[in-house]
């Protein structure tokens, strides 16, 4: 299956330039052009694309605007962020609103796609030069509880996050108040649900996908 793809920017020769280059690579398939962030968000709902690249700073509904719509409506779409400067506070916004990837226009175009096969696999794609230590891991964190929440249930990720600081089941269900055969129950459909086995794997899971 091709890697579908919404492009939205308000420069015509960028959308072309963008055009052209994805009509080259086999594994990728065009859906929609946009020009502004309200097009873009119609578009989105349509044709429900893996991969949206946006252009931060468009007239009308800007891109971090285009990004709440997503977050709120819980469109599965993965955005990369398509911008010529980026201030910090902004790309924290986007970080926390879920953009999973940040590519620089002056970069090579090669690098734009693999940052969408990078993110469409399901990793996260920052340019170095552009955001701090601190802001990167702002988005590995966020990154990993997106992922975990559309898994698991609330009352699951906070069983997570009490097994992480070393409570027994007997000790979490009087905090949780609930029974501990309740709590045994969960933590069998946290460890199906994620794929682990033991409650060592499901620490280590959780330090990893920066859920504490």
């Amino acid at each position: 299956m091709p890697i579908t793809l919404i492009i939205a920017d308000d420069h015509p020769l960028v959308l072309d330039g963008m055009e052209n280059l994805f009509r080259t690579e086999k594994d990728f398939k065009l859906v929609a052009r946009c020009h502004s962030g309200e097009e873009a968000l119609t578009e989105l709902r349509k044709h429900k694309p893996d991969i949206l690249v946006l252009d931060v700073n468009m007239p009308g509904i800007g891109g971090l605007g285009v990004l709440q719509a997503i977050k709120k409506e819980k469109l599965a779409t993965r955005v990369v962020l398509l911008t010529a400067t980026m201030k910090e506070d902004e790309l924290s916004d986007a970080v926390r609103l879920g953009a999973r990837g940040l590519v620089l226009k002056d970069l090579a175009p090669k690098l734009l796609v693999q940052s969408i096969r990078k993110v469409h696999a399901g990793e996260i794609w920052l340019e170095k030069q552009t955001v701090s230590v601190a802001l990167e891991k702002l988005l590995q964190r966020e990154t990993g509880r997106n992922e975990a929440g559309l898994i698991l249930t609330p009352r699951e990720l906070e069983i997570v996050k009490q097994v992480v600081t070393g409570l027994g089941n007997a000790e979490l269900g009087k905090k949780l108040f609930i029974s501990e055969g309740t709590v045994k129950m969960h933590l069998h459909n946290i460890y199906q649900k994620l794929g682990v086995d033991s409650r060592t794997k499901l620490i280590r899971y959780a330090q990893e996908k920066k859920l504490v």
